[in-house]
């Protein structure tokens, strides 16, 4: 049975966990599905072929975090097997973290353990009213240990310590007010929204979106440097010079919407900055 759908048209790609019986819970071939389309999802944004991937999943719930048959199978796990999972579940984080296109994250309900993961590493989450999100593992002599650097980052380090350690609850607002969500709507309107941030996103330059999505990582590593500034430098003169970058100044100027949001979009090679001849 398969755990997580994959389906792309025009551009967009949804990836969705299909497990509601129990609650899009996490085990051991959710992931390795999971890590297996996002191979297939890194090759297909390099290649331009995909502009946008919606993270969602079916049921009440977004994910309730560990399979509870998962967990217990974990008991008898020596070190080195729990090992190997980790590892394969931190996989999962950086591919989604480090996908060259936008992210958007569709959660429609809870939102526990591991799944807070998933939502803090998409570019942009998008909640229901009726969502929740929790750092639970604690209460089970566990911790968000995988998933820290990047829920950390969301919520800023002080607020982790809190949620972390406590394993509260954060209502949709708290999570928007703590950085978590960028936007919390009303539960029918949660897909409109979603569709909403796509036309949204589907009107940048797929080439820019990838080198500013790059640049934003090397960024955050070093953000006061000489190397960082040069950088900077370089990729904005890079892009000025490129195909999608004339394109799009041209467009501006000539006020008409810009070839990538044609049917037949803009024709260049995934170059990100190559100059022109």
């Amino acid at each position: 049975m398969a755990y997580s759908t994959l389906l792309i048209e025009k551009g967009v790609a949804r990836l969705t966990l299909n497990r509601p019986e129990v609650h899009n819970a996490f085990d051991d071939s959710l992931i390795a599905e999971l890590n297996a389309h996002l191979d297939e999802l890194h090759a297909l944004a390099n290649a331009g072929d995909v502009r946008v991937v919606v993270l969602g999943s079916e049921g009440k719930s977004f994910s309730a975090g560990a399979d509870l048959n998962w967990m217990k199978r974990m008991v008898d796990y020596d070190l080195e097997n729990n090992l190997a999972d980790s590892r394969k579940l931190s996989a999962l984080m950086y591919g989604l973290d480090t996908l060259p296109c936008p992210t958007v994250c569709r959660v429609q309900g809870a939102a526990f353990g591991g799944a807070v993961g998933l939502a803090a590493c998409c570019d942009l989450v998008i909640a229901s009213d009726k969502a929740k999100f929790c750092l639970s593992e604690v209460k089970i002599g566990l911790s968000p240990a995988v998933i820290s650097p990047y829920v950390q980052r969301a919520l800023g380090e002080r607020q982790m310590r809190r949620y972390a350690l406590t394993a509260e609850v954060m209502d949709a607002p708290t999570a928007m007010a703590l950085g978590l969500a960028h936007q919390v709507v009303e539960h029918d309107a949660l897909d409109g929204a979603v569709d909403a941030m796509l036309d949204t996103l589907l009107g940048g330059s797929p080439q820019a979106q990838r080198a500013t999505k790059a640049l934003l990582a090397s960024v955050a590593q070093a953000p006061d440097s000489d190397a960082t500034r040069e950088h900077t430098c370089q990729v904005i003169s890079k892009l000025r010079v490129s195909q999608e970058g004339q394109e799009g100044l041209a467009s501006f100027f000539e006020k008409r919407r810009p070839a990538w949001t044609q049917p037949s979009g803009l024709q260049e090679p995934n170059t990100a900055a190559e100059p022109r001849s």
